[in-house]
């Protein structure tokens, strides 16, 4: 165990699952650090109706970090497509379940892991429930990580992100981040999945004192309304603001161009893959280009209510962990 390499992963949904997917493949002791600001889709119905944190984001990771048989794992990310369960996934139903018994979503999470057999440790960011809040220029707020996705303002006209209220780190992460080799960011949106992670205190101040080499896996698509026109450049900035400046050392990014047919569904949404921009700007970063797209078929669920929203351009999880594993 003491000659892995221990690896943190910092993140939120699909991002996450498919970084885990690939690296557990590896000789790794792994900690997935999991964004805690979800309120849309299943898990937003849950946590307006039942009151709990939100599970979506940690069902997924606890999937791709499962030894457990395919069925256990398809059971966890089944949608209802009918009655008063449309749209719900059984894992995100069993996670809250778990929560109402065992008194405290960390201790959900701890039995969900036991059940599942995971290979490593799932930490929500933090345990405390909070609201995501985007302050923008012109003084309006818009509160929740889902009415921000709906935002088609541009993330210029973001003026801050923060937590409301303020939120404390899990006490279980410290001692993640302070053993760990290397800490991944994995892609995701930045505003709702990446940087509400490093708005809970705590977070920036553990990874700026660790020793681990920080990477950031750059996105392959820009996202209307937040990241239109972004390069890899500022997606990096963007994190540097609440990450710390030049905390992030390596940075990889896909150079391969997607099928021009999912390239003209997402041009419909005003979406184009991201560019390298300038990288001189940031001289002390170790840019790592490579061909690194999934060329797996992705379908989108009907039973998901934010099924249009999922990305079906993907990183090659294995690609992508060999040179994480390797770096």
């Amino acid at each position: 165990m003491d000659n892995k390499q221990k690896i943190v992963v910092i993140g939120g949904g699909s991002g996450s699952f498919m970084v885990l997917s690939g690296l557990k493949k590896h000789p790794v002791a792994l900690t997935a650090v999991v964004t805690m600001s979800d309120d849309g889709g299943s898990t937003g119905a849950l946590r307006d109706e039942l009151g709990v944190l939100p599970p979506g984001d940690v069902r997924q990771c606890l999937v791709a970090l499962s030894d457990s048989s395919k069925t256990l794992r398809d059971l966890f990310n089944y949608r209802y497509d009918n009655g008063g369960l449309k749209g719900h996934s059984f894992g995100n139903i069993f996670i809250s379940t778990l929560e109402k018994i065992t008194g405290g979503f960390d201790k959900a999470v701890i039995e969900a892991s036991r059940i599942l057999r995971i290979r490593g440790y799932v930490f929500p960011v933090t345990l405390k429930n909070t609201r995501l809040v985007a302050e923008l220029k012109n003084g309006e707020k818009i509160i929740g990580e889902k009415n921000i996705e709906l935002y088609k303002g541009g993330g210029e006209n973001i003026k801050k992100i923060y937590l409301k209220p303020k939120a404390e780190l899990n006490p279980r992460i410290f001692k993640a981040i302070a053993e760990a080799d290397k800490i991944v960011i994995s892609p995701g949106d930045l505003y709702t999945s990446l940087i509400p992670n490093f708005l809970v205190n705590g977070l920036s101040e553990t990874i700026s004192k660790s020793k681990a080499k920080v990477i950031y896996v750059v996105n392959l698509m820009t996202e209307l309304g937040q990241t239109n026109g972004f390069s890899s450049i500022d997606y990096i900035s963007g994190l540097e603001k609440y990450v710390g400046k030049g905390i992030i050392k390596h940075a990889i990014f896909n150079t391969e161009l997607p099928d021009s047919k999912l390239l003209k569904k997402y041009a419909k949404y005003g979406e184009k893959p991201v560019i390298k921009g300038e990288i001189e700007k940031l001289p002390n970063l170790n840019f790592l280009e490579y061909k690194l797209l999934s060329h797996k078929i992705y379908k989108t669920d009907k039973n998901d209510k934010l099924s249009e929203e999922r990305s079906l351009i993907r990183h090659d999880s294995n690609k992508l962990a060999k040179i994480i594993y390797d770096l």
